[in-house]
C-alpha cells in the first residue's frame, strides 16, 4: 500500500498487521532462491496513459518467495511463476486521488516486461441501503493477494480511497485473491467485507442492513493510564483470505463515549490503541474474537472497573519458587494483552525469613522473571507490590486500580514442580457510571470470582477448590478495612459494598483454597465515588 502523507489516517499497530501496513508483504532474502536465469520488468500505467511510479510486490507462484522492485525497473529471478502486484496510486489537487489495484500472473523464462494499465481497471461498486444520517461515499479498504500461500494477506499490494475512486483490474486467475472492506459512516458505522478469487469483472458488492451483525462499544473512563482510545475492528476469518485484518476505524476520541458498528456477519477482532497526550501508543489490547451471525450483537467493553491480575501464578520449578510479574494491572475485558506495564516488588519468604526480595519492571528490557531457589519443603509466602509503571507520561488525575497487591501462602517442595495452588480474583462492580463512579453514599454490588489458570507444560497444574471467599472494602486508601457481606451466586460471589460520600473505595479478598492455603489480593482505587 502506498502512502500519501496527510491523506492517511494510520491506527498504530500492537500485533496485527492492519490496513496501514498494506506495503510490507513478507520478504524471504534473495540468497534463498536459485540462480536467478531470467528478468522480469513491470510497467504501470495510469489512468490517463502516461507513466506512474508504484512499488511492484513480485511472489512466486510455488515458494511464495517474496521481493518489491520499482516499476520500470529491472528485477532478477530465476525461471517460474510469479504473480506481480501493485496498487497504481494517481495523486489529485480537488481531492485524494486514484487507487487502480492490479496483477499479473507472469512465466519468467529469459527476459519478461508486462504492464499493468490502470485504464483496464473497473471501479469498486458498493451499496448499501443506508440511513439517512450516511452521507459520504463508502471509505474501501483493498487489496490483491497470492492465493496460493497459507496467510494471502502477508502477500498483497493494496490500497484505500472512496467508492468512486477506487478500481480493480479483473483478473480470473484462481492464484489471486481480491478482498476490500467498505465502510459507510453516519450515526452508526456500517462495515461489510468480501473476499473473491481472482480480481472480479464488476468487483463489489450489495449489502443490507438486515443482513448484517452488530457490534457495540462501550468504552468508559478513569481506568487507564491515558484518555484517547482509537478503537477499531479487523476482519478475521476462520480461514485465513484477502480480507484479513483489512480494519475499519470505530471511534477515536477521549473516554468515556460509546459507539455502534453494524458488521457483515462473519468473525470480527476488535482493537484498542490508548494514546497518551505526547502522541505515544502506550496501552490498548485485542479481547477475544468474536463470530456474529446476521442480526447477533455483542458488546465489547473497554476499560471497566477494576483492573487487576489477569494470569500468572507463582510455580515450583527446578527447584525453585518463580513468578513471571507480568499482566498485574489488566482489563479484564481484554486479558493479558490490554495489561498495562509495572514495576513491583517481589518477597519470598519462608516462616519470619525472607528468601529473596527483587523490584522489578515489565517496562521497556525490564522482562527478568522472579526465581528463589528453595532448600527445603513447607510453607511459604509470596508478595507482590505493583504499582502502573510508565516514564515519559503523565498519568490522568485520579487514575483508578494505580496500585495492586498479592500476598499468597502455599506448600511447596523443591523436589516436585507445580503450579502454586493459589487464586486470583476478579471484581466487578455494578452500577457504576461511564467513569466508573458509583453515587455517594449508595450500596454498590461488587461481582467476585475466583480463578487460577494452566502456567505451561513444564509444572503440574493440580486441582484447588475454594473454601471460602471474604471481601472487605476500604474508603481511605487502606488504612482500615469494613467487612462486606458476601453471598454465593452460583461459580461466582456477591459482595455488598457501603460507599462512602467522597473519594474511592478500594477492594480486597481472601481465598482460602483446600490444599491449606490463602491467597490475598488487594486494589486500592477500584472504583470512584461521584
Amino acid at each position: 500500500m502506498s502512502v500519501r502523507g496527510a491523506r492517511r489516517t494510520p491506527v498504530a499497530s500492537l500485533a496485527f498487521v492492519g490496513v496501514a501496513a498494506l506495503a510490507g508483504p513478507l520478504l524471504v532474502p534473495a540468497a534463498s532462491a536459485q540462480a536467478a536465469s531470467g528478468s522480469l520488468t513491470v510497467t504501470t500505467l495510469g489512468r490517463h496513459g502516461a507513466k506512474v511510479a508504484t512499488t511492484i510486490t513480485v511472489v512466486n507462484a510455488s515458494s511464495g518467495e517474496t521481493r518489491t522492485v520499482k516499476s520500470g525497473k529491472r528485477l532478477s529471478l530465476p525461471a517460474g511463476r510469479y504473480l506481480a502486484m501493485t496498487d497504481i496510486y494517481e495523486s489529485a489537487t480537488d481531492g485524494l486521488g486514484t487507487d487502480t489495484i492490479g496483477a499479473q500472473v507472469v512465466t519468467v523464462s529469459g527476459a519478461k516486461s508486462v504492464t499493468l494499465d490502470a485504464r483496464k481497471g473497473k471501479a469498486v461498486e458498493v451499496s448499501l441501503d443506508t440511513p439517512a444520517d450516511v452521507t459520504e461515499p463508502a471509505r474501501i479498504s483493498a487489496q490483491v493477494c497470492a492465493a496460493g500461500t497459507g496467510m494471502p494477506s502477508a502477500f498483497s499490494a493494496g490500497g484505500w480511497n472512496y467508492a468512486g475512486s477506487l478500481y480493480a483490474i479483473p483478473n480470473s486467475s484462481k492464484l489471486l485473491q481480491f478482498g476490500y472492506l467498505a465502510q459507510w459512516s453516519g450515526n452508526d458505522s456500517y462495515v461489510a467485507v468480501k473476499n473473491t478469487t481472482g480480481i472480479p469483472a464488476a468487483p463489489g458488492g450489495s449489502f443490507k442492513r438486515s443482513k448484517l451483525a452488530t457490534m457495540r462499544f462501550s468504552v468508559r473512563g478513569g481506568t487507564q493510564m491515558a484518555n484517547q482510545h482509537d478503537v477499531a475492528l479487523q476482519a478475521t476469518p476462520k480461514t485465513d483470505n484477502c480480507t484479513t485484518d483489512l480494519m475499519a476505524q470505530v471511534r477515536d476520541d477521549n473516554a468515556p463515549y460509546s459507539a455502534t458498528t453494524h458488521v457483515t456477519p462473519g468473525s470480527w477482532q476488535s482493537r484498542d490503541d490508548i494514546f497518551a497526550s505526547n502522541g505515544d501508543d502506550i496501552g490498548g489490547g485485542f479481547p477475544a474474537v468474536r463470530t456474529l451471525a446476521a442480526g447477533q450483537s455483542f458488546t465489547q467493553s473497554f476499560g471497566r472497573a477494576v483492573w487487576s491480575p489477569m494470569h500468572y501464578l507463582p510455580t515450583v520449578w527446578q527447584k525453585s519458587v518463580n513468578f513471571v510479574p507480568d499482566a498485574l494491572i489488566g482489563d479484564p475485558d481484554v486479558g493479558t494483552s490490554g495489561a498495562d506495564p509495572t514495576k513491583e516488588t517481589v518477597v519470598l519468604s519462608k516462616g519470619s525469613a525472607t528468601v529473596k526480595k527483587q523490584t522489578l519492571t515489565n517496562w521497556g528490557d525490564g522482562d527478568a522473571d522472579f526465581a528463589a531457589r528453595i532448600h527445603s519443603a513447607g510453607t511459604y509466602r509470596l508478595t507482590v507490590d505493583a504499582h502502573r509503571y510508565r516514564p515519559g507520561i503523565t498519568f490522568p488525575a485520579g487514575m483508578l486500580s494505580s496500585r495492586v497487591t498479592l500476598d499468597w501462602r502455599f506448600k511447596a517442595d523443591p523436589a516436585k514442580s507445580v503450579v502454586a495452588p493459589v487464586f486470583m480474583t476478579r471484581f466487578l462492580p455494578a452500577g457504576l457510571d461511564s467513569r466508573n463512579r458509583a453515587k455517594a453514599s449508595s450500596t454498590t454490588s461488587v461481582t467476585v470470582s475466583a480463578g487460577r489458570g494452566s502456567q505451561g507444560p513444564d509444572v503440574k497444574f493440580t486441582k484447588s477448590t475454594v473454601k471460602s471467599l471474604k471481601v472487605w472494602a476500604s474508603s481511605d486508601g487502606g488504612k482500615t478495612w469494613k467487612a462486606a457481606t458476601v453471598t454465593r451466586s452460583g461459580s461466582s460471589w456477591k459482595a455488598s459494598v457501603h460507599n462512602p460520600a467522597s473519594g474511592a473505595v478500594a477492594l480486597r479478598s481472601q481465598v482460602t483454597d483446600s490444599a491449606g492455603g490463602t491467597s490475598v489480593e488487594t486494589v486500592y482505587r477500584a472504583y470512584a465515588i461521584g
